[in-house]
């Protein structure tokens, strides 16, 4: 076999852990390598060694059957290796072409910038591989999809022969994802292998020749794509049999919990109204940009409704700030964890009993003792991966951090809880997890709202769906009616 790259009995022992046990990962030339597992499974380790960013304790990296020592991230771009990330950070304030060339623009000598020439390389790149962009255009203009592209080309335009893409679908749409297919198709046909980390089990079998399955730090084996079905790939991921992902449907809807009345907020949420029941998992769908989103944000309070009525429990709220909508038991987890879900510098345990400090205080007190006892019991149900309580957020897997921002509102008791996109990221075990206590919450009588762009996802879990285009619901599905076709041609354009 032509191997571009063998890593060999790979180790990596962090504080407390060992990140990797012993893993070889072997990838052909000109293949799209897909590598799997749970959160925590040490996916992103293993790359992190390959790109520079960890040294292993032990092992060997072979590039083109070469033995090579990748000790910085610039050596590992001097072997044709390039990593894109699954949370993008461009400089949005810049254009293109100043972000492909950052630190390294061509000069007309004593450190003087060559525009013309750096506006010319760029789109020579872009002609090359027939992309509609212009070097000078603002990258604020530019979709999530886009900025995936200009990454890749970046990742291109230092010579990479070897591109890694760290869950490269989970902020893009359907239609987004098959553009990104067919790019990725075309860098395959012109030699260049990619390497995906992902979770999406049906994206593999559309784009992946091959998949390397790791889990709790261990090599479990590589398959051909070709030769293997999804329960097998379930299987080979978490080490047992899931069944059926989505729990059967025991909750009884009750009366109604919320009521939203023509809501309003700028052009995202135009006129919003619909009510949520007692028991019930309300499903919203809607490509992006729709408003589902923003119209969430307004009915928890973290952005302010021009206007509408938004009643819980036959009482008409006032939510002007987050505290407003906790105060009154409504809880969301919101789709950008990073900036809205955690305090990445704060271990663990803070972030958890972050809103709940003054349930487990006495006279003022902090109880340390109640709330470790408290939060571990949430943890553990959960399966949070990590050393300790005391780890710090922003070194857990994008996984991990979702289940504590569960944890952290399940523990304040909600009566209405909203979910925005609450397993992207999150691996094959852990969502079936997440979809049995989401299942259980509803059989409490909690009312909940889900958005999600997972197809599956909304369907097998909603008792109701509702979709929205341009800021509007669109049209309401019950589960027996409701269809992927029927979802999308109410998400593509506005009733008249």
């Amino acid at each position: 076999m032509d191997h571009i790259l063998q890593m060999k009995h790979i180790t990596k022992i962090f504080p407390g852990v060992k990140a990797l046990d012993d893993v070889t990962f072997e990838v052909e030339r000109g293949t799209v390598h897909a590598l799997m597992g749970e959160n925590g499974a040490g996916k992103s380790t293993l790359m992190k060694v390959l790109f520079g960013m960890y040294r292993p304790d032990d092992g060997e990296i072979f590039i083109n059957g070469n033995k090579v020592e990748i000790r910085s991230t610039k050596e590992a771009l001097e072997n044709g290796i390039s990593i894109i990330y699954q949370e993008l950070s461009p400089m949005k304030d810049l254009n293109i072409a100043e972000n492909i060339f950052m630190g390294r623009y061509p000069t007309k000598g004593k450190g003087i910038v060559d525009w013309k020439e750096t506006w010319k390389r760029c789109q020579e790149m872009f002609d090359h591989w027939g992309m509609p962009y212009h070097p000078q255009q603002s990258m604020r203009t530019l979709k999530m999809a886009d900025m995936q592209m200009v990454e890749i080309v970046k990742a291109i335009s230092f010579g990479a022969k070897l591109i890694i893409m760290d869950e490269p679908t989970s902020a893009i749409t359907e239609r987004e994802v098959q553009k990104l297919f067919e790019f990725i198709r075309e860098l395959k046909s012109r030699g260049v292998t990619i390497v995906i980390i992902t979770h999406k089990l049906d994206e593999v079998f559309q784009i992946a020749d091959d998949i390397t399955v790791l889990r709790d730090g261990q090599y479990i084996g590589t398959r051909k794509v070709a030769d293997i079905t999804r329960d097998q790939m379930v299987t080979m991921m978490v080490g047992r049999e899931l069944g059926n992902m989505y729990p059967p449907k025991k909750n009884e809807i009750g009366d109604v919990l919320l009521s939203v009345k023509n809501l309003k907020n700028g052009e995202r949420v135009k006129d919003v109204s619909f009510e949520l029941h007692k028991g019930e998992i309300l499903g919203f769908a809607g490509i992006m940009g729709a408003g589902r989103s923003e119209t969430m944000r307004c009915v928890f309070g973290l952005d302010r409704a021009e206007s509408g009525e938004i009643v819980l429990n036959g009482k008409t709220l006032k939510l002007r700030e987050p505290r407003d909508g906790i105060s009154n038991d409504i809880m969301m987890v919101t789709e950008n964890r990073k900036d809205d879900g955690l305090v990445l510098c704060r271990s663990i345990l803070e972030n958890m009993m972050l809103p709940s400090l003054y349930r487990t205080a006495h006279h003022g007190i902090l109880d340390k003792k109640n709330e470790y006892s408290t939060a571990k019991v949430m943890s553990d149900k959960l399966r949070v991966k990590a050393p300790t309580l005391e780890t710090r957020a922003n070194s857990l897997s994008g996984g991990n951090q979702q289940k504590v921002i569960l944890c952290k509102w399940l523990l304040m008791n909600p009566k209405v809880l909203i979910l925005d996109e609450p397993t992207r990221g999150i691996d094959v075990g852990a969502k079936a997890e997440i979809y049995s206590i989401m299942q259980e919450l509803a059989e409490q009588g909690i009312g909940i709202i889900l958005i999600s762009s997972d197809m599956e996802e909304i369907i097998g879990m909603s008792d109701r769906i509702l979709v929205m285009c341009e800021g509007v619901v669109n049209g309401e599905l019950s589960r027996e009616e409701v269809t992927q076709e029927k979802i999308m041609e109410l998400a593509s354009e506005v009733k008249k």
